[in-house]
């Protein structure tokens, strides 16, 4: 049976984890793999966060809106790099479609608040890049969805065009992707009223798909950490401590910004990434790549006990 574990852990990590850090315990794993297991320690530690439910009852979740109203997340309970992810969800209909799409990745389900805000990953390791046990901060981005911006003369079309001009001059593939002009795009466009051919005003952002993630066209940028309050970054170093981890990717919102105290603003932390993927904080589309290789050779020195096993 423990074979059979390692082989199917394998794969799992060969299809849908390339390119993911592996520093943690399979006991820091197993505890930060789904979205309930995040929240309970969240909610024992007085760390805000979303009101949410994990059903598997549909009606579950319509009571929940009921209860909680609009607007919701919908996303599988466990799951990566935003897969099957829905939101902003603003009524029924669109929350039964998100349900159907989620559980084909999940049987269990989340539902949650959405907050509007900025969006976050901030990757925090035991110790940094010194011996000591204490959490230090080693990146941390702000993510976005994939967009133009318009200029006022040139088409949606053609701003994707010149946008992937930009990426594939900065040697950003395959770790950030190109935009689509494809059915998923054209979709979203005209759920906005757009088109391929319509042409945006100069400084209009339009967004090209919902998901804060990378597949779909999603870009990242470099976060100075000069300009974060010591009050948030206690409170991810803490989170790291909750977990007992050597290293978390920690996705968090916050409705005015990572540079004012998280206590004067709405804040919610969705998750914790046992195995975060490190390789977009090397590609930013904006801001200047860090240089990691101190934190990353202290990591290495980490003993992880049962890496392979699932």
């Amino acid at each position: 049976m423990q074979g059979l574990k390692k082989k199917l852990y394998q794969w799992i990590s060969q299809r849908f984890m390339d390119g993911c850090s592996s520093y943690n315990d399979l006991a820091v794993r197993r505890n930060c793999r789904s979205k309930e297991q995040a929240r309970a320690v969240f909610a024992d530690n007085k760390v805000p966060h979303a009101k949410g439910l994990i059903f598997l009852n549909p009606f579950n979740a319509i009571r929940f809106a009921k209860q909680h109203g609009f607007p919701l997340v919908i996303k599988p309970n466990v799951s990566g790099f935003s897969r099957g992810s829905h939101f902003p969800i603003k009524t029924y209909a669109e929350l039964w479609k998100a349900i159907f799409l989620a559980k084909l990745w999940w049987p269990t389900t989340v539902v949650e608040q959405y907050l509007l805000g900025k969006n976050y990953r901030i990757v925090v390791v035991k110790g940094g890049s010194t011996a000591d046990d204490s959490g230090q901060i080693m990146s941390v981005i702000e993510r976005f969805s994939p967009y133009v911006l318009g200029d006022g003369t040139q088409s949606i079309d053609q701003l994707i065009d010149e946008e992937n001009a930009v990426r594939d001059s900065m040697n950003l593939f395959p770790v950030i992707h190109p935009l689509s002009k494809g059915a998923v795009t054209k979709t979203f466009l005209k759920k906005q009223k757009y088109t391929l051919a319509t042409v945006p005003a100069v400084g209009e952002i339009v967004t090209l798909f919902y998901r804060i993630s990378l597949a779909p066209g999603g870009v990242v940028t470099v976060i100075d950490q000069k300009t974060i309050p010591q009050v948030n970054k206690d409170l991810f170093t803490d989170v790291l401590d909750m977990f007992g981890a050597n290293i978390l990717g920690i996705d968090v919102i916050m409705q005015d910004g990572i540079d004012k105290p998280y206590t004067e603003q709405d804040c919610i932390l969705l998750e914790v990434n046992s195995r975060p993927y490190l390789k977009m904080h090397d590609y930013p589309r904006f801001g200047k790549a860090e240089d990691l290789s101190g934190f990353f050779d202290h990591l290495e020195q980490f003993d992880i006990s049962q890496a392979d096993t699932f």
